[in-house]
């Protein structure tokens, strides 16, 4: 059985997107699994639990360095969940751990508690919320991550729910949080938000982008709706987050079947909830994937995304790009790709690359939306 670094020297991220600047381990991986290396040496089968893990770094690291057994996992990214897989195969550790929903399935009976601290305070809180009401009274948890976005509202949000948290002295620009004696309270997940201007009802669970607000990309290409193709029968929401551009094509176009698809477990939920709190579950299908690999090629007539511009904490186009060309894959010939993008990203000549004819429809002083034709 390899030793951590040896392991962590085979990790790759793919499926996601991998570059020079963009890695499988991190210094908040490491830290975590050193400042929890009592706790995981006196784990018994089953009481350890990762949440978060990027690509399998805390997972395997668990497993190898420390003998874990019967490690339960849950990643909101299916990428992050494939990257493991794939890379647990390669090392030899494919049966050490299963993956788990964000729920009492997850942490029944945990005692340790191993996590790649979210950005978002909205996930850490339902993650917080989850542990607290379902681990064990023991747990402690070791939650991680790197200097630069952490601040000290992530121990206000563990304090909610954890009678003990203090942060461990950082090392190579990241910080652990530990939290201990857990103190349950009422689940706040998923939430609700009524958006007036839209007469819509959004629900949206921790992870989700955005969460039940309106991001301003999207409430941008809202306005373009109505320009897209009224022929259309089959559509796509990709990137679909709550699914607030699925939810108002289905209304808009009640002869469209529209597929909302994100590879966010906590999206492809939230989107689902939206969609039945606004009427429309029987027309809009959720669909947790990696960017449409399993929907047919040339099988789809218009497609609606607000791609994000950054790669977890860092800011790259390779996720959009991805989009793009899958977008290219599926669209029959003749169809639409609608997209809204801050205007400063050069997408244009990527989209005329990848998919076909492309034209600007709109711009304000922060985004450009435009509309690509797949060609024959």
């Amino acid at each position: 059985m390899p030793v951590p670094e040896e392991l962590f020297a085979t990790l790759r991220r793919h499926p996601d997107v991998e570059a020079p600047n963009l890695y499988a381990v991190d210094g908040a991986d490491r830290l975590i699994l050193d400042e929890a290396a009592a706790a995981l040496a006196g784990a018994g089968a089953g009481e350890v639990v990762v949440v978060g893990d990027h690509y399998g770094a805390l997972t395997l690291g668990a497993v190898a360095g420390f003998g874990a057994s019967d490690v339960r996992v849950h990643q909101d990214p299916l990428t992050g969940e494939l990257a493991l897989a794939a890379n647990a195969e390669r090392a030899g550790l494919a049966g050490a751990y299963r993956q788990c929903p964000l729920g009492e399935e997850l942490l029944a009976g945990a005692r340790v508690v191993l996590a790649q601290l979210p950005r978002s305070l909205a996930a850490l809180t339902e993650i917080a919320e989850v542990v607290a009401r379902y681990a064990d009274p023991s747990v402690v948890v070791y939650a991680g991550g790197r200097d630069k976005y952490l601040t000290h509202a992530f121990n206000d949000v563990l304090a909610t729910c954890f009678a003990d948290v203090h942060a461990t002295r950082g090392r190579q620009k990241s910080r652990v949080l530990v939290a201990a004696k857990p103190t349950p309270v009422p689940s706040s997940f998923p939430r609700h938000e009524r958006l007036a201007e839209l007469d819509l009802e959004v629900v949206a669970h921790g992870a989700a982008f955005a969460g039940a607000t309106l991001d301003i990309g999207t409430r941008y290409l809202l306005d373009f709706l109505p320009a897209t193709d009224p022929a259309a029968c089959t559509a796509v929401d990709l990137g679909c987050g709550t699914g607030i551009l699925a939810v108002t094509l289905a209304r808009l176009r009640p002869d469209v079947r529209v597929v909302a698809t994100d590879q966010s477990a906590a999206a492809v939920a939230s989107a689902a909830a939206t969609a039945a709190a606004n009427g429309v579950a029987d027309r809009v299908t959720v669909l947790r994937d990696d960017v449409m690999s399993t929907l047919a090629s040339d099988s789809v007539d218009l497609i609606v995304c607000n791609p994000p511009f950054h790669v977890g904490a860092a800011v790259h186009t390779g996720a959009a790009e991805s989009m793009f060309r899958a977008a290219g894959r599926v669209l029959r010939p003749g169809g639409e790709l609608w997209t809204v993008y801050n205007s400063h990203l050069a997408y244009r000549s990527i989209l005329r690359a990848v998919i076909g004819e492309t034209e600007q429809m709109g711009r304000n002083p922060k985004f450009t939306v435009t509309r690509t034709v797949a060609r024959g």
